[in-house]
């Protein structure tokens, strides 16, 4: 059997919830995280009784320890599946992100959460809905659903990504849990930030998935041909030195835009550059949590 991938996430915030799991919740009862003490009249139930706790408090009260329980959470993984993420000089883009799908629905079923898909392009892609579930196999199918996915054919009268987006997570807002939210973001984000506020309640971790041919130019003086995947319009540039430079400033320039938009909303974005890595992943959870 082929080994999965798996990552650790570990979320700064509580959730509210009744199943049990790994992530940190906001009600009370027989958990290992402590919370507080009370008094037993309060909170009649003497196998919490502390008793070292109840003679230093020095009034006579009886004091129980209370505990904060661990919950399941709903994890989505939001994927933009527009023409652009089906370039890549080794694999799609779209490739690396069910990689990580596959990861996640191995991680979220150890862990205890339901986990599921929602694809966009310029509308919702209705066509490739995973529904959140605790299952074993659930991981496997939405990165079957990616990999098999086909760009949609371009029209004279589609909306923009972002309407696609939004359209999407109306089912997400003013929900709590865990959002990946997967694009190359090859598109207009000036609006983006409104969207990110209506998924507040939940952790929104934006996946930035680009490939190195985009990052890097070509090498050596050529005459290159390029091809827009959204719009399909074709040019030939002559590479050359300025050129080459112009191009790595660009992107240098676009990295700085999504990272400073990301972290103004709380939302540090994650590379995926050409592939995914587990470890690295669980780092950045690791890191986002101190």
């Amino acid at each position: 059997m082929e080994r999965i991938d798996e990552f650790h996430y570990q979320l700064p915030r509580r959730f509210a919830g009744w199943r049990p799991g790994a992530q940190r919740g906001l009600s009370q009862g027989s958990g290992q995280e402590f919370a507080a003490h009370r008094r037993l009249f309060d909170h009649p139930d003497p196998r919490r009784i502390d008793l070292r706790a109840s003679v230093r408090e020095g009034r006579g009260d009886w004091l129980v320890r209370l505990h904060r329980l661990r919950v399941a959470i709903p994890v989505h993984l939001v994927v933009d599946v527009s023409a652009s993420m089906h370039f890549g000089a080794e694999r799609r883009k779209l490739d690396v992100v069910a990689d990580l799908a596959e990861a996640l629905g191995y991680s979220a079923f150890r862990t205890g959460d339901a986990v599921g898909l929602l694809a966009f392009d310029h509308g919702a892609r209705d066509d490739l809905f995973v529904p959140a579930r605790h299952s074993r196999g659930n991981g496997g199918l939405m990165a079957r659903t990616l990999r098999d996915c086909r760009a949609a054919r371009a029209t004279a009268t589609q909306g923009s990504a972002l309407a696609g987006l939004r359209r999407t997570t109306e089912r997400l807002v003013g929900r709590g849990g865990l959002v990946f939210l997967a694009s190359d973001f090859h598109w207009p984000v000036d609006a983006l930030g409104e969207l990110l506020d209506q998924l507040a309640p939940a952790c929104v971790v934006p996946l930035v998935v680009w490939d190195p041919a985009e990052t890097e130019p070509p090498r050596g003086r050529a005459l290159v041909a390029l091809s827009d995947a959204e719009t399909g319009v074709r040019r030939s540039l002559w590479m050359r030195e300025s050129l080459r430079t112009r191009w790595r400033d660009a992107v240098a320039a676009r990295r700085a835009e999504l990272r400073t938009l990301f972290d103004a909303h709380g939302m540090p974005p994650f590379d995926l550059h050409g592939r995914f890595d587990a470890e690295a992943l669980t780092r950045y959870f690791l890191e986002s949590a101190a």
